[in-house]
């Protein structure tokens, strides 16, 4: 019945509370999104306010991890959210419920089969955060970055859907998770000096080994000796092979989702371009795009630009 009640629900129109929360939902993804929003713009409303319901509670969780709670606390609030996921899950939400985030999420939930289990992963990762894990392999890092990042992708893919017909659409998942983890390896190669002053590391340690970079990133030069260039090439690298594997989700999605993801990709891709040309760029400071170069990157994936380059290359 569940499944039968969400098909039906997908055409009623939001009663007011409703389209107040994902009001609400839509000004924290436009506020707080930076990259991602560049995306979501291109999809028709229905799909836009799910993802930005997606966006908000995936923000809370992470916001609860990065905030200055101690480790008791924030693992208390997680577990409060994770709580409320279960509500959500259980259909046990009303529309004028006073959390806006829960309201607009819910909904989203009865019009899209979004596989919720993918924000119990965020918590999960976000838990290793706040509990200081570090990666020793490739493979830990991955299944981090996994709960983090490639549940994002399968939590959107519920919304984004697949277009009938579409071959090997049972891989789906398999690729959005697959284009979180470039995103999530794009973040970290971004983000090493800041995440090193906040005391946290995520590369994988045998990789710094290699590379002679165990001593950390808290300063603008890297450790002596160190071949910090040639770890930053070696991950981007990687990263890139995550994108073109990614990449083949693109077309199992219609024209305005697969804008979006290609329009997303394609900024953090930009990024790993900036970073691989000039990888000291990252322990100076955050390395980024201009805004107008994100709206280009956005506007060419709307026209189909981006998306026809990446098939081309698929081919």
């Amino acid at each position: 019945m569940r499944g039968t009640s969400r098909i039906l629900v997908r055409s009623q129109p939001l009663a007011a509370p409703v389209l107040a929360a994902y009001g609400y939902c839509e000004s924290i993804t436009g506020q707080q999104a930076r990259n991602f929003a560049y995306g979501i713009r291109l999809l028709p409303t229905p799909k836009r306010r799910a993802m930005s319901a997606l966006y908000a509670f995936s923000r809370r969780i992470d916001d609860i991890g990065d905030g200055d709670l101690e480790l008791g606390a924030k693992e208390s609030r997680l577990a409060d959210t994770r709580a409320l996921l279960d509500r959500i899950r259980a259909d046990r939400i009303l529309e004028d419920d006073t959390d806006p985030v829960a309201v607009a999420l819910a909904d989203a939930v009865r019009r899209y089969p979004i596989p919720l289990g993918g924000l119990d992963e965020l918590i999960d990762g976000v838990l290793m955060d706040v509990r200081g894990e570090t990666y020793e392999t490739w493979d830990d890092l991955q299944a981090y970055c996994r709960c983090v990042a490639g549940a994002i992708g399968r939590l959107s893919l519920g919304v984004f859907g697949t277009v009938p017909g579409a071959r090997h659409a049972d891989r789906a998942p398999e690729y959005a998770n697959t284009l979180g983890l470039a995103l999530q390896l794009t973040n970290i190669l971004r983000d090493i000096r800041e995440d090193a002053e906040e005391g946290r590391s995520y590369l994988p340690r045998e990789e710094l080994d290699k590379f002679g970079c165990s001593e950390g990133f808290d300063s603008d030069a890297p450790p002596a000796g160190a071949d910090f260039a040639g770890l930053m090439h070696h991950e981007v690298q990687r990263a890139r092979r995550l994108f073109a594997e990614g990449y083949q989700l693109l077309p199992m999605l219609d024209r305005r989702s697969g804008a979006c993801v290609a329009a997303m990709a394609g900024i953090y891709h930009r990024l790993l371009d900036r970073i691989d040309a000039d990888p000291l760029a990252v322990l100076r400071g955050r390395v980024a795009l201009p805004v107008r170069q994100k709206a280009l990157v956005a506007a060419r994936g709307l026209s189909g630009l981006n998306t026809r380059a990446v098939r081309r290359s698929l081919r």
